[in-house]
């Protein structure tokens, strides 16, 4: 073959392998493209106490012919809002009369037998304190996220004092709306945050006779 010819051939050759180089080093748009979503829905959960609120026995009184007042300190609880609505949430407490119960401070028997009183339970025609006579102050208290919730805590709402022991409904802790959401519990509150007003005219009771009141205790939607 003439030197000619296979200077041209080998140009050729060249200039293919060239072309074949560079189209194998460029992207390969078909092979590489890929379209993908994802999604997620979010469902409802509830608005709950996680840890439910817990007023602890007071300490024995002993009568000294004055007007006293018991005090201790208030449990702390917890509630985690799940509902995802944002529309806030409040704590009630008030003295519970229903069935069995009683929304002030009365006689109770907690065995078979008290002296000449039966049990468990109230006492017919028992002894009584007055409506209002158990109060809660949450002067000083505040409230900590759990499971890393984040946001606007709720806020105490008996700084100044709230009587519980009513049968009307007192507010004690509200979120307001957008806030609240997730988990808090109380903290902070002192060893006097309750107390019980006893009289002077109190009267003892039979051998392992107590003063008792029931308390209900509700958490509502909204602040």
């Amino acid at each position: 073959m003439p030197s000619v010819l296979r200077a041209v051939s080998l140009r050729l050759f060249l200039s293919a392998l060239a072309a074949v180089l560079l189209l194998a080093a460029l992207p390969c748009a078909g092979a590489w493209a890929a379209s993908d979503t994802t999604q997620f829905a979010v469902n409802a959960g509830s608005l709950v106490f996680g840890t439910a609120p817990d007023v602890p026995n007071f300490p024995a009184l002993t009568l000294n012919g004055q007007a006293q007042t018991l005090n201790a300190q208030m449990n702390n609880y917890s509630v985690g809002d799940g509902s995802g609505s944002g529309a806030g949430w409040n704590v009630t407490v008030n003295g519970d009369g229903s069935g069995g119960k009683s929304a002030v401070f009365k006689q109770y028997c907690p065995n078979a037998t008290c002296g000449t009183d039966t049990g468990p339970g109230y006492v017919s025609g028992g002894a009584t304190l007055a409506a209002n006579s158990l109060s809660l102050s949450s002067s000083g208290a505040g409230f900590t996220a759990l499971f890393g919730t984040t946001g606007t805590a709720p806020t105490h709402q008996c700084s100044s004092g709230c009587n519980v022991d009513s049968a009307t409904a007192v507010k004690t802790v509200s979120a307001a709306s957008g806030a609240g959401i997730g988990t808090y519990q109380t903290n902070g509150y002192s060893a006097t945050s309750l107390g019980v007003s006893a009289p002077t005219t109190i009267t003892t009771l039979l051998a392992n006779e107590v003063y008792r009141v029931d308390l209900l205790w509700s958490l509502n939607s909204g602040p």
